[in-house]
């Protein structure tokens, strides 16, 4: 107990020391990477946007999350990153980058605490080299400069890290409470995701903490019941209301919370069965690993036939999307193939790789000479804790059916981790043993300038062959020379040490630069030189900005003017959702995403929300003119279509069917009885309707007028041709 006692005024001594000037160009390096040019990204994740605007609108909206601000459906999501979100676009206004700013901030605050938690055991410099670390794995900015709600959960974690070592420092009940409850905060932010981080806390409690093997079962016990408590308690409440008087809960298909955080929002990752169509049908794990990249050319003046595209469709399924690098790669949205090399796969190395072999080489040497039995050392306790939260998640990503490239931070911190403890190991190794523990900071300088060479390989047409060759060349120079010069103790020798250290972070800092560098996409984000396709290859060449990407797609009731064909990238085969795509958000999309994609943005402003990320202003007028006190401005098949139109107006925008336009809200008698009291009288269609929704669909066009296209469609030659075609703009009224 003195020793512990002595270890609390110890570090409360260290935190009156002055601040770190080595820390602040780390720190100012990550604020750069995650702030710089946010003010330029109109929308961000449109999906999430929407949620804001309508949060703003009232404390029902604002605690249930509701998409719309007509509260008729949720975001997929648990609330409190929307919630922090809302509360910045009350106090800044509501912007792009008002709802991008926590998540920025979290970026850099995940930064500090790993330089805080690393420092105090490894040591300063392992502090300042894991701190650094984190501030350029790629995959790290990326997700920081957008609204999605990963930036602010590894931050949140790395929270309850830190409550936990200091729990066990101090050995206070307080503090393990504490650290469980954040991680109930936690899966109130992304659910199961939050969990994945749990082996590594009960793992290091139980071998770190001096107490009795009675209280460590009885304070975890305790602890994990509070999680548990905090984890529910959101919906409990909501799945406790009354369905009439709350919004449906997006992309569940039984409106309920519960359903959604452990099926679709957790297990069904892991197997994959991801499909949202009101059924039961699983969608097979090699139908996941199969996309499509077919041209499809389209009459730029006219809607597209449904029966021809299904047959599009389906010719396509069967194809495998092109890879970075121009090989072929399995995988939806190149994740790649399950197995145990998956991370060095093409499209999720260059994402959060670049250090994995010095990581490697680093694990050994921090448990070089370690007994089973102990007793284990600071460093090895804590090491314990990093790999324990390390492999876990690195086996999910090896074998999980479905996940997106940006969930890959998850795995930043240990490595960002190791790579700072591990260098400083190694360093201490190689300058004073003589045996195999002194060959391993060449080895893992030049494996891992090895593996950096064959991530950029593909990208040589983008980059040029000289980072490539001068990565290579002189990973191999530092490398060899070390091994020359090895237990020399002089200042070249420490200069070569640190001219590898500079190596090896130079190509993962570009990454890191790519989406200010190449613009981002707030929706799918990604680093890498296509980093504004979200799509994680090389990228293409576009004829014009406007004309590519996420943000080229044509607005509800847009013509597609002069522009004659569409490269189109279709949904995998035997997927229950024809013609549905896997989004952000959580769920599948309806919408055909372009197989073009600028690497710049011709505008000051970026509309990077997703699909249909532009105002149709022709349309918006004859709605807003038409309008004769109904609730709704006008119904659309699912938020895509909706959400552009929500952030411009802040008007109620029914997305019939959530998200995906796949979750059974509707029934034909309810819309029925929704029209006749009033409250919605215009729809917005382009296609069929999936799962639930067809009947509802068959029924609008059965029982209404359409609207002539002169009244309401714009002309605009910028515009592409839209999903599924041009849509048409209906009229129901019922007596």
């Amino acid at each position: 107990m003195k020793h512990m006692n002595s270890e609390v005024k110890e570090e409360r001594t260290s935190n009156k020391k002055r601040i770190d000037l080595f820390l602040v160009p780390i720190v100012l390096i990550a604020a750069f990477l995650s702030l710089f040019k946010i003010w330029t990204d109109e929308y961000a994740n449109a999906y999430y946007t929407a949620a804001v605007k309508s949060m703003l609108q009232s404390f029902h909206n604002f605690f249930y999350a509701s998409f719309d601000p007509g509260g008729y459906v949720t975001i997929d999501k648990p609330p409190v990153v929307f919630w922090i979100q809302t509360i910045s676009a009350k106090i800044f206004g509501f912007h792009g980058w008002s709802v991008i700013l926590p998540q920025a901030l979290a970026g850099i605050g995940s930064v500090l605490l790993l330089y805080v938690l690393i420092k105090r055991t490894f040591g300063v410099w392992a502090g300042r080299f894991a701190a650094l670390a984190m501030a350029l794995t790629p995959i790290v900015p990326a997700v920081s400069r957008t609204n999605n709600i990963d930036s602010m959960l590894v931050f949140t974690l790395l929270l309850a890290t830190w409550m936990l070592f200091r729990a066990v420092r101090t050995v206070k009940f307080g503090w393990v409470l504490a650290a469980f409850a954040m991680i109930g905060v936690a899966f109130n932010m992304k659910m199961l995701q939050a969990y994945m981080v749990l082996p590594a806390f009960y793992v290091f409690y139980v071998v770190a903490t001096k107490i009795t093997w009675k209280k460590k079962i009885a304070f975890l016990t305790t602890a994990t019941a509070l999680m548990l408590a905090v984890s529910v308690s959101w919906a409990v409440v909501v799945d406790s209301t009354s369905a009439d008087k709350r919004p449906y809960m997006g992309s569940s298909q039984t409106n309920s919370v519960l359903e959604l955080a452990f099926g679709y929002n957790g297990i069904n990752r892991l197997t994959g069965n991801t499909s949202v169509t009101g059924s039961s049908h699983k969608q097979p794990a090699q139908t996941e690993q199969q996309t499509a990249s077919s041209e499809t050319k389209q009459n730029s003046n006219s809607s597209a036939d449904s029966s021809q595209s299904s047959n599009q469709r389906k010719s396509s399924f069967s194809q495998k999307m092109q890879a970075p690098g121009g090989g072929n790669q399995n995988g939806m949205f190149n994740t790649g193939n399950p197995g145990p090399f998956r991370l060095f796969q093409k499209g999720l190395s260059d994402q959060i790789s670049w250090l994995l072999p010095f990581v490697i080489f680093s694990i050994v040497g921090l448990f070089a000479g370690v007994k089973f039995k102990g007793p284990y050392t600071a460093k090895q306790k804590e090491s314990l804790f990093w790999l324990a939260w390390l492999l876990p998640v690195a086996v999910f990503f090896s074998i999980a059916g479905f996940f997106h490239q940006y969930y890959l931070i998850m795995l930043a911190p240990p490595i960002a981790a190791f790579a700072g403890a591990g260098a400083v190991a190694l360093w201490s190794m190689y300058k004073q043993h003589n045996d195999w523990k002194s060959w391993l900071l060449p080895g893992g300088i030049l494996t891992t300038a090895a593996l950096q060479v064959y991530i950029m390989s593909p990208y040589v047409s983008s980059i040029g062959v000289a980072p490539i060759a001068g990565v290579g060349a002189l990973g191999v120079i530092l490398a060899l020379v070390l091994a020359i010069r090895k237990q020399r103790k002089n200042s070249l020798t420490n200069y070569l040490g640190a001219a590898a250290m500079v190596v090896l972070l130079a190509m993962p800092a570009y990454w890191a630069m790519t989406p200010i560098i190449y613009g981002g996409n707030s929706m799918l984000p990604s680093a890498g030189p296509d980093s504004s396709s979200g799509m994680g290859g090389p990228p293409s060449t576009a004829t014009n900005s406007k004309q590519s990407g996420f943000n080229g797609m044509q607005p509800p009731g847009s013509s597609s003017g002069n522009s004659s064909s569409n490269n189109q990238m279709q949904p995998p085969s035997g997927s229950s959702n024809s013609g549905q795509m896997q989004m952000p958000g959580g769920s599948s999309n309806n919408s055909q995403m372009p197989n073009s994609f600028s690497s710049k943005s011709s505008s000051s402003k970026r509309k990077s929300g997703g699909m249909n990320a532009e105002v149709n202003q022709k349309l918006l007028n004859y709605l807003t003119k038409n309008n004769t006190g109904e609730k709704y401005l006008f119904a659309t098949t699912d938020s895509t279509s909706a959400a552009p139109y929500i952030i411009k107006t802040g008007k109620p925008v029914m997305a019939m069917g959530g998200f995906s336009g796949s979750d059974p809200i509707l029934t034909v008698s309810k819309l029925k009885a929704m029209i006749k009291k009033g409250e919605v009288k215009y729809f917005y269609l382009s296609g069929m309707g999936k799962g639930g929704q067809s009947d509802v669909i068959t029924w609008i066009k059965e029982n209404s007028k359409e609207i002539p296209s002169s009244k309401w469609q714009s002309t605009s030659s910028s515009a592409q041709q839209g999903p599924s075609g041009n849509g048409t703009l209906y009229e129901i009224t019922l007596k």
